[in-house]
C-alpha cells in the first residue's frame, strides 16, 4: 500500500507576515504482511512444472518462493489451499477493458476513434464517404483512456483475470491504434506498459473494401512513414517537403513499428491472406502477430517457422465470412502442434466477456489441444508475446504475485476462483453483478432495498 501525504507548512523566513505556506508530498511506503499459500496444486508454468502439495509465498508484491514446506514468515497471513489448484493470473488479450462501459453509449466508449465528423455536411450526409466510415488513426493510443473505475474490471477479476492486453475495437479504417497492458488490480493507474502492439484491421469481411485497396493503404502508409522517418527534420522546416498523405501523429506513432521494435497485430483470416502477411513482413523486417486467424492452421508451419504468434479465439468455427470459410475448432490444437506460439482471446474479443477466457480455453482442450498448453496460452504465452513475462506469467521468485486459487479445474466453466491477488494484493470477490445478486435474491427479507418497499 502506498500512502501519499500532504506537509504543508512555512520555508525559512517563517517570520514574514504575508508568506504563504508552501506545500511538499512524501511518499510513504508501508509494506503489507507476506502471504503464504499452503498444500496447493501449483501449475507454476515455469521451470519446477507443476508441484503437488506445494507453497507459495508473497512478499511486497512479489513472489519469493514456491515450493514445498515453507516456513511462514513472522506476521504471515496463511491461506491454506486444501490441494486446489493454485495458478498464475489469467491474461485476456485483445479486449477493450478499461476503455468501454456500454458498448452503444459513446460517453462511455473509448474504444475507437469515432465517426469522422468532417465528412458529413450540414445535413447530416457524407460527403462522399460511407455513413459509417470511421477515422483510422495509427496515432489512437488506448492508454490514454483506461478507466481503473470500470465496473467491467471486477467482473473479469474475480474470474481470474489479472491482465489484459486492452486494444482497440476493430471497424472500418484500416490502422486502429495501438494497444496497452494493463493490470487488473486496486490502483490509480493500471496501466503497465504502452505501445504494446499497433492493432491493423486487414479483413474485407465487410466486403465495403476490396483487398488489394486494403494493401495499397497498408503499403503507402508504412512507405510514408519510412520516408518521414528517414528526414523527420526536413519534414518540420519551414518550406520542407511533405508528399506523404498520412498524418504526421500517425507517422510519428508508426516508428516503432517500422523499426520493429513495435509488433503489427493484424486482424485477418484467409489463409491466402496470412501468407501475403507474412511475406510482406519479413520482407520489411516487421514484427508480426496474427488476429483472428480462423485459417490460420492452414499456414501452421510457416506461422512457426517465422515464430509468428495467432491470437484466436478457439470456438470460432462457424464463418462470419468467406474468409473464415476454412475455421474449425481444432484450430488451436493444429497450431500449437506445429510449434506455433497460441495466445487465446475471450469470446468477442468484447470487455465484457473477458471472464470468458476459460471457456475458450477448456473448448480448446476439449478438441485436441494439451492441458497445460492451453493454460499457458492464458498466462505465460501472453507474457511473452506482450514483453512482460520478466515480472508476469509464471509463478517464480522474483515475479509479480498475480496468483489464483480455484476451487476445482481452472479451464472447467463450473470451476471458480477462491482467491485472487494482483501484485501481491488479494483482490476482494465482489462485482457490481454480485452486490445485484446479493442485493435482490432474498425478496421476503423484512427490510427490502427501497425499491422493493
Amino acid at each position: 500500500m502506498t500512502v501519499i501525504c500532504v506537509v504543508m507548512g512555512f520555508g525559512p523566513a517563517a517570520a514574514q507576515p504575508n508568506q504563504k505556506p508552501t506545500m511538499h508530498y512524501e511518499i510513504l511506503v508501508s509494506q503489507s504482511p507476506p502471504t503464504l499459500i499452503k498444500h496447493g496444486h501449483v501449475y507454476s508454468l515455469g521451470a519446477a512444472g507443476t508441484i503437488t502439495d506445494a507453497d507459495v509465498l508473497i512478499q511486497n508484491g512479489k513472489i519469493v518462493q514456491v515450493g514445498a514446506n515453507l516456513t511462514a514468515p513472522p506476521g504471515a497471513k496463511i491461506i491454506d489451499a486444501h490441494g486446489k489448484p493454485v495458478t498464475p493470473g489469467l491474461m485476456a488479450s485483445a479486449t477493450q477493458l478499461g476503455i468501454t462501459e456500454v458498448d452503444l453509449v459513446a460517453e462511455t466508449n473509448d474504444s475507437g476513434p469515432g465517426l469522422d465528423y468532417s465528412r458529413f455536411d450540414a445535413d447530416g450526409y457524407t460527403a462522399g464517404a460511407k455513413a459509417n466510415e470511421r477515422v483510422a488513426s495509427a496515432a489512437f493510443d488506448v492508454s490514454d483512456a483506461v478507466n481503473p473505475n470500470s465496473s467491467l474490471i471486477p467482473v473479469a477479476r474475480i474470474a481470474g483475470v489479472t491482465r489484459s492486453l486492452t486494444s482497440p475495437s476493430l471497424g472500418d479504417g484500416l490502422f486502429r491504434g495501438q494497444a496497452a497492458v494493463i493490470n487488473l488490480g486496486n490502483e490509480p493507474n493500471l496501466t503497465d506498459k504502452t505501445k504494446a502492439g499497433m492493432v491493423v484491421d486487414l479483413s474485407s469481411g465487410d466486403a465495403q473494401t476490396s483487398r488489394p485497396m486494403l494493401w495499397a493503404q497498408l503499403r503507402e502508409t508504412l512507405d510514408d512513414a519510412r520516408e518521414y522517418w528517414a528526414d523527420r527534420a526536413g519534414y518540420h522546416r519551414p518550406g520542407g517537403a511533405r508528399d506523404q498523405r498520412s498524418n504526421r501523429i500517425d507517422l510519428d506513432a508508426l516508428e516503432p513499428v517500422i523499426h520493429g521494435r513495435e509488433p503489427l497485430i493484424v486482424n485477418v483470416d484467409r489463409a491466402s491472406d496470412i501468407h501475403a502477411l507474412l511475406q510482406y513482413c519479413q520482407a520489411n523486417k516487421l514484427k508480426l502477430i496474427v488476429l483472428g486467424g480462423q485459417e490460420a492452421w492452414k499456414d501452421a508451419g510457416e506461422l512457426a517457422a517465422a515464430h509468428v504468434p495467432v491470437i484466436i479465439d478457439s470456438e470460432q468455427n462457424l464463418p462470419g465470412s468467406f474468409s473464415g470459410l476454412g475455421g474449425t475448432l481444432k484450430n488451436a490444437a493444429r497450431l500449437d502442434a506445429a510449434g506455433v506460439t497460441v495466445v487465446f482471446q475471450p469470446q468477442g474479443g468484447t470487455a465484457h466477456y473477458a471472464r470468458t477466457i476459460t471457456q475458450i480455453a477448456g473448448n480448446a482442450v476439449a478438441n485436441g489441444m494439451k492441458w497445460d498448453h492451453a493454460l499457458a496460452a492464458i498466462t505465460k504465452n501472453p507474457a511473452q508475446v506482450w514483453g512482460i513475462d520478466s515480472s508476469y506469467g509464471t509463478l517464480e521468485q522474483g515475479k509479480d504475485a498475480d496468483v489464483v486459487i480455484w476451487d476445482g479445474d481452472p479451464l472447467e466453466v463450473t470451476s471458480a476462483p477462491i482467491a485472487v491477488f494482483i501484485k501481491g494484493a488479494q483482490m476482494p470477490m465482489t462485482s457490481r453483478q454480485t452486490e445485484l445478486r446479493d442485493r435482490y435474491r432474498d425478496l421476503a427479507k423484512k427490510n427490502p432495498p427501497f425499491g422493493y418497499r
